[in-house]
């Protein structure tokens, strides 16, 4: 985070955290809802500055009950999350994949297909889903731990199974689940509410 931030909120640590006013949709946007209403999943508002974005970016992150918020000065804003906290992307050099906050990718953990087809990512920097624009690159990226295409094994998997697959120099499980039960297999709140306690 960024040091005026965090100086922010060591001089007020107890401003209330806001609830419904900001969401990410499936392709890494962050969308401003200004009557706080992203718990009835409105689409909200396109935020276009670089300058907000890139301050959103640097100070994007978790709490320990897998809500994600923007640290806006000494205030949290929590973020419904459309499809998971990351959206990962293919990186132009040097990484595999990137957040949508341009912060690289080093290490998968695991890997989740929903019913729907898309695919999700545990990750070094947290649950993540491949945006759908990379979707093909990344399919095509998945192998077995012998070498050979991944795909059609992926493709016939049921909630419930696993595979092996090797991508981006490491091997390990892909698990198939239903959509709604990706956000508490992987460990985060895709529509923060109140304080979890």
């Amino acid at each position: 985070m960024d040091p005026q931030v965090l100086d922010a909120v060591a001089r007020w640590p107890n401003v209330p955290a806001v609830y419904g006013w900001l969401s990410l949709d499936g392709r890494g946007r962050f969308r401003l809802h200004p009557e706080g209403d992203a718990g009835a999943h409105t689409a909200g508002e396109s935020i276009s500055n670089t300058q907000i974005l890139g301050f959103m970016a640097r100070n994007y992150a978790h709490d320990d009950a897998g809500r994600w918020y923007f640290q806006n000065g000494p205030q949290r804003v929590y973020v419904r999350v459309d499809g998971a906290p990351l959206i990962l992307r293919g990186a132009d050099e040097g990484h595999a994949l990137v957040a949508h906050t341009g912060a690289a990718i080093a290490r998968i953990d695991a890997w989740w297909l929903d019913d729907a087809g898309a695919l999700y990512a545990t990750t070094d920097l947290g649950p993540g889903m491949i945006e759908d624009r990379d979707l093909p690159a990344v399919f095509d990226a998945l192998t077995l731990p012998d070498g050979s295409p991944a795909l059609e094994r992926i493709a016939a998997l049921q909630a419930g199974q696993q595979l092996d697959i090797a991508a981006f120099g490491s091997t390990t499980t892909l698990t198939a689940a239903a959509r709604g039960d990706i956000p508490q297999a992987m460990g985060f709140v895709a529509m923060p509410a109140g304080d979890p306690a």
